[in-house]
């Protein structure tokens, strides 16, 4: 799995939550809902027993190991088609985020469980379709909205880690000419990241996270 220095901190704290909820809940036939270059596919190959990928005809990722194509809105199969459920970071890149819960929700099986990565604080990002930030209290409200039994809800980072990496992202800005040929912010990035991964350890204030990741259930047919 490929990964940028410059947000390689982020990328292991996401990751490793994923691939620990995965071993908890995930089963079966899973969706990964915008899946992109489907990047969790060897990650969470141990605790599925199939995994099909869903984006946009329009996407910019390589379509290669997309297996559906359709939106997040209008998902081509059945009812109760699958036993699980991934969407990472995307919920704040859709007009409708309840259409879009409400269209999972449909395509998991009664007891199915499905992991949203969703941001609090971060930037501006694949602009123009940037939305949305979400707040536990406002995740929560939409989960249970449409019908979903939250199960975990998870902030990721403090403050540290929060404000180490978006100041490193501001510090690429610069990364050019010299510095970029010679890797100096390559290295000072990779420091402050260091840096702001220990400072979370000692202090972390999870009301300044730069995500959360939710862990949801579609309930069992009574």
């Amino acid at each position: 799995m490929v990964r940028e220095l410059k947000k390689i901190l982020v990328d292991h704290i996401h990751d490793q939550k994923l691939k620990q909820y995965a071993a908890i809940y995930l089963n079966g036939r899973l969706i990964d809902i915008g899946c992109g270059t489907k990047v969790y596919r060897n990650l969470l190959a141990p605790y599925v027993d199939e995994h099909l990928g869903l984006d946009h005809e329009e996407t910019i990722h390589d379509k290669s190991n997309i297996d559906i194509f359709g939106s997040a809105y209008k998902i081509p199969v059945a009812d109760e088609s699958f036993d699980s459920a991934v969407c990472t970071a995307v919920l704040e890149h859709l007009e409708e985020p309840e259409q879009a819960l409400r269209e999972c929700h449909r395509i998991l099986k009664p007891g199915g469980v499905a992991i949203y990565s969703v941001p609090f604080i971060w930037h501006l990002h694949e602009e123009p379709r940037d939305f949305y930030r979400y707040s536990k209290y406002g995740l929560e409200y939409l989960f249970g909205k449409v019908g979903f039994e939250i199960l975990d809800i998870q902030a990721l980072s403090g403050f540290w880690v929060t404000f180490g990496q978006l100041f490193v992202y501001n510090l690429y800005r610069l990364n050019r000419g010299p510095l970029r040929w010679f890797r100096i912010i390559d290295a000072i990035g990779l420091l402050i990241q260091g840096f702001a991964y220990i400072l979370d350890h000692i202090d972390k204030s999870e009301r300044w996270t730069w995500m959360y990741m939710v862990v949801a259930k579609k309930p069992d047919v009574s």
